[in-house]
Parts: C-alpha cells; structure tokens; sequence
C-alpha cells in the first residue's frame, strides 16, 4: 500500500525538480538506518500474511454486480466497533487465533480492503494452523461491518472493471482529471492524497497514459483480427486522449489505460522477520527463484475488463499500470533529458541478489544491471558492503513520485520518509526491508508474487507452504540460486495459460551442500549442538565450471513434486523437501495431518489434478448457458461467476460446478493427508552431521 503520508503533494513539474534533493536524503535516511541496525539481533523469527479483498454488492434476484466504494465507511465502522475493539467483545474466536484482533488497512482501489493479524505469526506449529482459522475471522468480521448485499471476495481483479455501463456503486463517469480514463473514473481510487498524485505524476513523468495491453483469448467465435471494441479513438478532452490513436491499443488486445488495472488488484503476501541482516540477505535470494513457480501455482487473473485472457496472472499488467519511464528510458528515442535506459518498470521481478553467501556466483548476476554511481559510492562511504549498496543503487535510479513539501523543510535522521518514499514504489517480487526507525522491529523480508486465492483453506496452504520452505531453507541450508535473467524468463512463462501444466522453468538442480544442515527448532532457535541433525544426501560442491550445469528447465510438478523418471539428477520436490524438515521436527501426527493437508491441495494442483483458480474460472465462463464462445464476459455470466465464488468461501458450498476440480474433497482432507507421510524423506533423518 505504501506511504500514507499527509501534506501538499507536488505536481510532477515540482517533483521533478526536487527528485535530487530526496535522493540524497534517502540515501543519508538509509545509512543512518544501516549503522543503527545492522548489528540487529532477533532471538525468534516471526512472519505474517496479508490478505486484500474486493467489496461487490450482490444480489441474488438482481442482475448486475457492482464494487462497492465505500471502503472508507467500512473501515470507520470497524474502527468504531466497541464491541469489536475491547479485548475482543463478542469475537470468541480470538481465543483460538492468539487473542489479537485482525488489523484492516486502506488500500488503491475504493473497492478494497487489506487485512492482516493482529500480531505477527511465530514460526511454531499452532501458529501455522491458526492462520486459516485467523483468515476466516478477518473475512467473518469484515462481512459484518457491510451493507447486507456486500461482500468481502478474494478474486485477483474484478472482471468487469473498466467495461462500458455501470460497475461501481455509487456511479462515477470515467476521464476524471487525474487518471484521464476513458474507461474508470478517478473516484475509483482511494481518495487520500497519495493515490490520485501517484497516478497522475506516473502519467506526467511517463508523458502519456499507462499502456496496459493483455492478449485476449481467442475462442472459436472470436473475430479475428479482434479489435477492443470499448476502446473510443474519438475522445479529445485530453491531450492524451490521442493515444489510442497512435497505438496504444493494437489488436488482438484488450486495452487498459490507468494505475487502477494493476493497483486494483488484489494478491496474498507474506512478510518475513528474519533473525539478523545476514539471515535476511539470505532468504532474500533464495526466495527469488521461488517466486515465477509460486506466481504460476497460484494463478488466478484470466478476465480483464469483460473479456477472457490469454494470460494466468496479474503481475505484468501491475508493472505497466504503474509503470513511468520516458520514451527515453524505454530506448524508444535516444537519451537526452534521462540518464539511462532502464529495462525494467519500477514493478518488476528482483534484479540483484544481496548475500554475501560464498555460492553467490558472479554469473548469477545480471550483467546489464543500471546502477547509480554515485549513491552506491556514498553507500559504501558510510560503511555498506559493495554487494547491498549496489541494491539500493539500483532502486535509486528511480525517481520519488509523491513528494509532499513539508518533507522538505529539514533532513531528519530519526526517520525513513524519504528512503521509503523510493523504496516503497520499487514494487520487487521479493522486497529487502530494513527496520523502521522508531521500533524493535528487524529485517524483514516480503514475499509478493503470488495471486489471492478464492478461498481461506488455499490462501492458508500457499502461506504455510512458503513459511515452511524458508524453515527448510534456514534448515537444510538450501542452494536454489540461478541467474537472475533466467527468473526474469520464468515470470514471463508464468504468464501463459495453463503454464503450471504446459510450460517448463529454470530451476537449480542440486539444492543440497555438502555439508549436514543446522536445524531449526520451532521457536527458531538452531538445536543444541550433539542432537540428531537431518544429514543431507551426497552431492558435489557447488561447481566452478560452466553456471548453464547447474540448472535445467523443469515443469512445476517436477519442482514441488520431485522428478520421477530421473532426469535432473532426480530432482527432490520442494515439498518432499519440506516433508522431510517436519520429519526432523517431530511434529506431533494431528498436527502433521492438518500441515499435509495444506501441502496435498499444492502438490496435485502442481501435477494438474487440481485446477488453478484461472482455470477454473475460464471452464466456468466458457461453461456458461449464456457464453457464446467470443472472449465476452457478459454482466449475467459475471452475476454468476460472482455468486459461486461467494458460495464458495462465504457459504461453503461445494455443489458449484467443478468446485472440486479446484479444492478437491474439501477443507480439511486430513485422512488423506496422513497417508502423504508414508512418502521416504529426502533427507536421511538417522545420522547425524558434523
């Protein structure tokens, strides 16, 4: 969500002249930050999940849905809630999720809303079953501080945002003055200064609209060449109203134009505290591979603006709804007024790689990396190592887009406004975080490629999957680096319809050290030294040879399931992986049970049993009485899509069509989980290492 700052935002004009001045504050913020914390330690590692909703009005008996814009109301009443803010009040069901209350936040979009627990998870095993649980509260809670016909839904996008007609309540025509639409209003958007100041100084900064262009499917009716027919090329109210006409929307594409596409989406991450800088440098980048495979898993975006896609997922439209670089700086004209080509939107996947972990290879880094030279030079003057201070470098060729004068008036030390006001709008797929100044909290990592799931048991299993993987990374000292260009190509693969089943990825085929991994207890303490230690199976060190040895291309079930026809040295599985760190944890066989059952609905969505959410909501549109196979999401197939996804989690109802084809048998197969531990672990749990 960002900063939510208050004061006078400067117009774009303004801002760019004062962009320099915040560089060099950011950067004084920063390191006065990194002497203060670097020297951090944490005796616990803690985490948490954040989940965004979309609010629609629905009505069984009426034919259209709209997305409620009262965020604001919604929010004013759970605040005010006595009930709900004295220690609980009439919630019995804290008791059973640690006593906190659920926090809710603003977000972009009017129509959203943003939840979190109310205090971080710990890494023990009770805090992993409580997160559904906890989940279910938010949802419980947030639905009965709504009008009677709103509902809290977790879908990625809104099929019908943008689409001709009514899709908002309260109504609001679009080409407002900020966004300059053609197809939302600017009243879509959370009207704190912020919001609307970011979007139109990303449209100054770039010098036209955001160009969000989506391959539409084409299914047998679908005229061909396909030209979008919501796209007016008529329009003259601003200048930029000439951009459809010179290109902006090409055919076979459906065409979106404002920050509100991507920043109106809603996605699951997870934010990690890890122990000290060094632990969190080194999740960081093992996270970074991970992300394309968790984004393809949980894919879940296949309409935009009424019509069917030819994509999965969301991340490339955020990137371009948000993103500013000039012609210039997308090597369209050449450089005159920027200082560099910049390959990447300012929402991208990750471009370094920050640990200083002796199997960081300099061939995994990506050699057309921009940097700016003289921040990572003051950077290194005030004492960072040249591997970090080359990450801040790079986010620093950027510029700050919401500046608010009053920030202006004096450097202060004791804050971080103005190194977040860069680092918050650098939207990686990984985030590294330093602490916030003012606070005990340490470094923290942010994991945020996956999509928000349809329901509370899918958005539970995807957080207790990555939480446990990182156990086992921390655990068995896990190797997954690969060149940063190849999880660039792995992203891109995770955009294609059906990747999780068609599409192969680069992966590292030997995760494994050399030497016997140190353990981790479940308070996140290592084990004593002389207890039995998990040793790893023999493999060579990571080699000196040729970098293209050490990774191969791989379908998704391969990756989370393990290879079975031995190619790739016979890859694990990350799930046989984190099968075998619960071995070594000794959890207790109730417990066991309800952690397979998370990892049961991921491995057969991984080999195609179960369906993504994108999939099924393609079969249920094009499974519709009223689909007349021509991409067309109409507003009676959206009513329905809607209904059964409300069904779905809201009423738990299992008789929507091919609802098992996305859950399985249901919310908690626990007896069908238990027979997963038969499976021989990965790692030999009998001897222990040196």
């Amino acid at each position: 969500m960002g900063l939510l700052a208050l004061g006078t935002p400067l117009d774009w004009p303004d801002a760019k002249h004062n962009a320099n001045h915040v560089r060099e504050w950011g950067v004084k913020q920063l390191l006065s930050v990194w002497n203060r914390a670097k020297g951090k330690e944490r005796d616990a590692l803690l985490w948490g999940d954040e989940i965004e909703y979309l609010v629609v009005n629905f009505k069984e008996q009426e034919p259209n849905v709209t997305l409620s814009l009262r965020q604001a109301d919604i929010l004013t009443a759970l605040a005010q809630d006595d009930k709900l803010c004295h220690d609980g009040g009439c919630v019995p069901e804290l008791q059973d999720v640690g006593g906190s209350l659920p926090i809710f936040h603003p977000e972009f979009g009017r129509f959203m809303l943003e939840a979190t627990p109310g205090q971080p998870w710990g890494i023990g095993f009770k805090d992993l079953l409580d997160v559904e649980k906890d989940m279910k509260l938010r949802r419980r809670i947030a639905k009965e501080h709504m009008n009677p016909e709103e509902y809290p839904i977790t879908l990625t996008t809104y099929p019908r945002l943008g689409s001709p007609g009514i899709f908002t309540s309260p109504y609001y025509p679009p080409s407002g003055e900020k966004l300059r639409s053609q197809f939302v209003p600017d009243e879509i958007a959370n009207p704190h200064i912020r919001f609307p100041t970011l979007a139109a100084n990303i449209r100054s900064r770039r010098g036209r609209k955001v160009q969000v262009n989506v391959p539409v499917y084409r299914d047998t009716n679908t005229s061909w060449p396909w030209k979008d027919p919501t796209v007016n090329y008529d329009l003259t109210k601003w200048p930029e109203d000439a951009d459809v006409r010179n290109g902006a929307a090409p055919d076979n594409f459906i065409h979106m134009d404002a920050m509100a596409f991507g920043m109106g989406s809603c996605c699951l991450q997870i934010t990690f505290q890890a122990k000290s800088i060094a632990e969190g440098r080194r999740m960081y980048d093992q996270l970074s591979p991970l992300g394309p495979i968790l984004l393809a898993l949980t894919a879940a975006t296949p309409i935009y603006k009424g019509f069917l896609a030819d994509t999965d997922v969301r991340w490339n439209q955020i990137s371009a709804a948000v993103d500013d670089r000039t012609p210039e700086e997308l090597g369209e004209e050449p450089l005159r007024n920027n200082r560099w080509r910049i390959p990447k939107s300012r929402y991208a996947a990750n471009s370094t790689y920050i640990s200083n972990d002796p199997r960081l290879r300099k061939e995994y880094m990506d050699p057309d990396l921009i940097v700016d030279a003289d921040v990572k030079q003051q950077l290194m003057d005030g004492g960072m190592d040249s591997l970090l201070a080359t990450h801040f470098a790079h986010l620093f060729i950027r510029d700050p887009i919401v500046i608010f004068a009053e920030d202006l008036k004096e450097l202060d030390l004791s804050k971080s406004d103005h190194f977040e006001n860069l680092q918050s709008t650098n939207w990686q797929h990984i985030r590294f975080k330093p602490p916030p100044t003012g606070s005990d909290i340490g470094w923290r990592v942010e994991f945020r490629p996956m999509e928000i799931q349809i329901t509370d048991f899918e958005n539970a299993a995807f957080s207790v999957f990555i939480v446990l993987i990182t156990r086992a990374i921390l655990s068995f000292d896990l190797n997954f680096y690969i060149p940063v260009t190849k999880t660039d190509e792995n992203m891109e693969t995770a955009h294609r319809r059906d990747a999780v089943l068609n599409d192969k990825f680069y992966f590292r085929k030997n995760p494994f050290p050399t030497r016997a991994p140190r353990p981790y207890s479940a308070n996140g303490r290592s084990t004593p030294t002389g207890t039995s230690t998990p040793s790893v199976l023999s493999r060579p060190p990571t080699p000196t040879g040729p970098v293209e040895d050490e990774y191969a291309l791989m379908g998704i079930d391969e990756i989370m399931n393990g290879s079975k026809d031995g190619s790739n040295n016979e890859f694990p599985g990350l799930i046989p992986i984190v099968e075998s760190y619960l071995d070594s944890m000794n959890v207790d066989v109730e417990t066991r049970c309800e952690l397979t059952a998370y990892l049961n609905l991921i491995r057969k969505r991984s080999d195609g049993t179960l369906w993504t959410a994108a999939r099924w909501i393609r079969s249920y549109v094009r499974g519709h009485e009223e689909y007349k196979h021509d991409s067309v999401v109409s507003e009676k197939i959206n009513h329905d899509l809607i209904g059964a996804v409300i069904d779905m989690e809201g009423k738990g109802e299992w008789n929507i069509r091919d609802a098992g084809k996305l859950l399985g048998k249901g919310f908690s197969p626990c007896k069908e989980g238990i027979m997963a531990l038969a499976r021989p672990p990965i790692v030999d749990q009998t001897s222990s290492g040196p």
